[in-house]
């Protein structure tokens, strides 16, 4: 096994393209599910809507790269108020029914091809990130050391990812620490007696809800400049599925919960990937094919965050306090 590339692929996983996205995504289901006990099943919904939004704006209506932005924002904020009105009055798993079928009906809508004029259908939509890249301050080479290197656009879309990151993540410990974060933590505990002191419950929910998917957002604009294509079958329920994975393994309702969880999520697929490859080619592994290294991978993966569950169901930062919620 070629131990060096292995180790390399896998460090650079840790601040990779696919960390940064499912950082955001998970950051913005932290503001949900951990500080307010909203079960959104549809955060896929949200990177969707925006990375098609840009998409869309850019190649089929000709617009700048900054009004697609706007819409892509704009339509995150939509529907989460689309979902919200409905469900937020209702009991936390009605939330979690409307958002899971809305992801999946949003993306059967990209996928139709009675769209595809619009939103390409299942080859979705591309050549839309030229304006991004056009802001590009990194000239043409690699930037690292050693083997720790990427080119100046992954570098450029890296620099801007973890940016993001650090804005979202202050963002929410200044929320957090202020009255309004504080009344989205009593509603997560209990919340009529939030509602008996006079608060309005279903407000606070809206609120919740928009900005943990406006930040979730912003993982779809950055998978869509990342690839330069935006793909239905990405924002499948598996990337919400992944997002919570994140959240519980770094912490529900910690700041940097969803960031460090989601670099060692990543580190260790990517890791467990490299070994197992590595492994069937030496023969180690006589009775795996190449084919089946992707799902063992998974099901290892799996394994290990069972056993978390079962001995620190927290999370690694985690207060087992904070994930006792009370669905109602």
């Amino acid at each position: 096994m070629d131990w060096v590339t292995i180790i390399s692929t896998t460090v650079k996983a840790a601040v990779g393209v696919e960390t940064v996205l499912y950082a955001l995504a998970a950051i913005g289901i932290n503001v949900h599910f951990g500080y307010t006990g909203l079960l959104n099943f549809g955060q896929a919904a949200f990177m969707a809507v925006a990375g098609y939004g840009l998409a869309v704006t850019v190649t089929v209506l000709g617009l700048p790269f900054w009004v697609g932005i706007g819409v892509g924002l704009l339509a995150a904020v939509l529907l989460a108020v689309i979902l919200g009105i409905p469900t937020l009055r209702l009991r936390a798993d009605y939330l979690a029914i409307v958002t899971i079928a809305a992801a999946e009906i949003i993306r059967l809508i990209f996928r139709s091809v009675a769209f595809k004029d619009v939103f390409g259908g299942s080859d979705g939509q591309r050549g839309f990130s030229e304006g991004f890249y056009a802001l590009n301050p990194f000239p043409e080479g690699d930037y690292g050391f050693g083997w720790f290197t990427f080119n100046n656009r992954v570098t450029w879309v890296l620099f801007v990812g973890w940016i993001l990151i650090a804005l979202s993540c202050l963002i929410v410990y200044l929320l957090m620490k202020s009255p309004w974060g504080r009344v989205l933590k009593a509603i997560r505990e209990d919340e009529d007696a939030v509602r008996a002191l006079g608060k309005n419950v279903f407000s606070y929910k809206m609120q919740s809800l928009i900005l943990g998917g406006v930040i979730g957002a912003l993982g779809g604009f950055i998978y869509g400049l990342a690839f330069a294509s935006v793909q239905p079958d990405i924002f499948g329920t598996e990337t919400t599925f992944f997002a919570y994975t994140i959240v519980i393994l770094g912490g529900a309702a910690r700041v940097l919960g969803p960031v460090v969880g989601s670099m060692i999520f990543w580190v260790l697929l990517v890791l467990v990937n490299g070994i197992l490859s590595g492994a069937v080619e030496a023969g180690y592994l006589p009775f795996m094919a190449p084919t089946q290294v992707g799902p063992v991978r998974f099901l290892l993966v799996g394994i290990g965050l069972i056993l978390l569950l079962v001995y620190r169901p927290q999370g690694i930062f985690g207060d087992k306090r904070e994930i006792a919620i009370d669905a109602r």
